[in-house]
């Protein structure tokens, strides 16, 4: 029988420190970037990135060869976004700020840890100046979340304010800047009255789609769970409870 060898744990504070060490440190790089607007040239290790993140081992691996342009260029991202994904990626943690959240780079376990903060914090998140900024495909995860503590009507709520918000910057339509994430809202969770509501003040500012709101009312006229199913409306953790609820037999999962 053969015996097991004796694993040794190293300390995993020194290792870490040596690591972040090494970030934007040009001591050993061997690949840079000019990122953002401001071009600011940031160093990094090829090797390190291309085994942490797929999109680093796409963008840097064998198959571009010694003809790898340098710098490497990525105008679209903030130089703070991306000093805080080296972060991750060399040390496995980061303190985040509003600005400094981004999901370029589809960092699994960064996204997983930022949403179960959001998730255990849903309404204080959805009042910050932060949420309002959250691009449409960071704000997509959090809106398919079953997880979310706060109820669908002032989920509503708080996406037609970050519609608003970027239709001000984008200098676009509301229901155009809504248009990637709505069809996330379980609208066939609110109750007659809300979404009569909700239909009334759509008519003034457009922001879901008449087809969607049809469907949560087929789901109210049809009370079945069936008809619900392709209403997504399935109950968070927030949902407050409803009467027609229990046509939906869909419990939270």
């Amino acid at each position: 029988m053969e015996i097991p060898g004796l694993v040794v744990h190293g300390e995993s504070a020194p290792f870490s420190t040596a690591l972040r060490s090494l970030i934007n440190n040009p001591l050993y790089s061997d690949v840079r970037f000019v990122v953002g607007q401001e071009r600011q040239e940031v160093f990094a290790h090829r090797c390190l990135l291309a085994c942490r993140c797929n999109f680093f081992q796409r963008l840097l691996g064998p198959e571009l060869g010694p003809g790898l342009p340098s710098p490497v260029v990525l105008s679209t991202v903030p130089a703070e976004a991306f000093l805080a994904v080296l972060e991750f990626l060399y040390t496995n943690s980061v303190k985040l700020h509003r600005h400094s959240v981004a999901v370029t780079f589809g960092l699994g376990p960064l996204q997983e840890r930022c949403i179960a903060f959001i998730e255990a914090h849903s309404q204080e998140a959805l009042r910050t100046r932060g949420f309002l900024e959250l691009s449409a495909p960071a704000l997509l995860p959090l809106l398919r979340s079953d997880k979310l503590c706060v109820d669908e009507a002032e989920l509503v709520l708080a996406a037609r304010s970050w519609a608003r918000v970027g239709a001000a910057v984008l200098e676009r339509p509301v229901a155009e800047v809504a248009a990637p994430v709505v069809q996330e809202l379980r609208l066939a969770l609110l109750a007659p009255a809300e979404l009569s509501a909700l239909e009334e003040q759509n008519r003034q500012e457009p922001l879901i789609p008449v087809e969607q709101i049809v469907e949560a009312w087929k789901c109210h006229a049809l009370r079945r769970g069936d008809a619900a199913r392709g209403a997504r409306c399935r109950r968070r953790r927030g949902t407050l409870p409803r009467e027609h609820h229990r046509f939906l037999d869909l419990p939270f999962k």
